[in-house]
C-alpha cells in the first residue's frame, strides 16, 4: 500500500458559498464539438458559486503555449473557460491526460490550480478531492509512467520539443488509446479501497470526491466513510451522457447536464 499523502492542501470555502459543483472526464477535443457546447451552456447557467474541475478537462494538453497559437482549439477553451472564472470561483486539478497545464494557462483563464489531493472544507465538513489516478494502484504500468510524467524536469525536457512535435505525439498517443478502445483491449483500474481509506483518515475527512475510472457511482468503503466517482462527459457518440456532482449543505447530489 502507498504511504499516507501527509500534510494534505487544505482550501477553506469562501463564506458565501452555498453550491459547490465538481466535474470531471470531459476529454476536450476539437473532434468534440457537442461536449464543447454542453460544457459553455452548464457554465453559463449553473446556479453553482464555485466551480472545481477534477482532472482531464482536456483529451490532450501539449502545453500552455498552443493557448497561444491562433485560432488553437486550446485558445478557443480558455476565451470559453475566462469567461466563466469572470463570474464563480473556478479550480483545476491535473489529471493523467492534462498534466502539463502550467502558469500559462492559468493567466489566460484565472483558473487556479489545485494540488492532488486536496482538501475542501466545506458546511463544516471536509471533502477530499482528487482526480483519482494516483489511487488506482493496480495500474502499475501506469504508476510507473505518472511519477515520471509529474516530474518538473521530465516536463521541461518534453516542452522544450516544438509545438508541432508536441501535437503530433499527442495525436499518436490518441490514436493509439483509441485503438485500444476499439479491439476491446483497453483495461481501466479501479481505485484501490484500501488506499482511499487510508487517504481519508489522513486528512479527516469522511468522502472522497474523484474522476478518472470513468465508473460513476457511490461507495462505502467503511463506515463514516465513502467515495464517489463523477461522470465522464460525452455527448459527440451515442454515450451521451454528462453530469455534475452538487455539494450543498444538505450533501451531495447527482445533477445531469442535457444540453439544449
Amino acid at each position: 500500500m502507498q504511504e499516507a499523502v501527509t500534510p494534505m492542501a487544505e482550501l477553506q470555502a469562501a463564506p458565501t458559498w452555498r453550491t459547490v459543483d465538481f466535474l470531471a472526464d470531459l476529454h476536450l477535443e476539437p473532434a468534440q464539438p457537442a461536449t464543447l457546447r454542453a460544457l459553455q451552456q452548464y457554465l453559463d447557467q449553473t446556479p453553482a458559486d464555485a466551480v472545481f474541475l477534477l482532472g482531464d478537462l482536456f483529451e490532450v494538453w501539449v502545453g500552455d503555449d498552443a493557448i497561444d497559437e491562433p485560432g488553437s482549439f486550446e485558445a478557443q477553451c480558455c476565451v470559453l473557460l475566462a469567461n466563466a472564472a469572470r463570474r464563480r470561483p473556478l479550480y483545476f486539478m491535473h489529471g493523467n491526460r492534462d498534466f502539463l497545464v502550467g502558469e500559462g494557462f492559468t493567466r489566460h483563464t484565472g483558473i487556479a490550480l489545485l494540488a492532488d489531493p486536496t482538501v475542501l472544507v466545506f458546511a463544516g465538513r471536509r471533502w477530499l478531492l482528487s482526480h483519482g489516478d494516483a489511487l488506482c494502484l493496480n495500474d502499475v504500468e501506469y504508476q510507473r509512467f505518472r511519477a515520471l510524467a509529474r516530474n518538473p524536469d521530465w516536463q521541461a525536457q518534453l516542452l522544450a520539443h516544438p509545438l508541432p512535435e508536441r501535437r503530433a505525439q499527442g495525436r499518436s498517443a490518441r490514436s493509439e488509446s483509441e485503438a485500444r478502445k476499439q479491439a476491446g483491449t483497453a483495461t481501466y483500474a479501479d481505485v484501490d479501497g484500501a488506499a482511499a481509506i487510508q487517504w481519508l483518515q489522513a486528512a479527516h475527512a469522511e468522502a472522497l470526491i474523484h474522476g478518472h475510472t470513468h465508473l460513476p457511482a457511490d461507495h462505502l468503503l467503511a463506515p463514516g466513510l465513502a467515495r464517489h466517482v463523477l461522470t465522464d462527459w460525452d455527448l459527440d457518440t451515442a454515450k451521451q451522457r454528462a453530469g455534475v456532482l452538487r455539494l450543498t449543505a444538505q450533501g451531495l447530489q447527482r445533477v445531469a447536464v442535457t444540453p439544449t
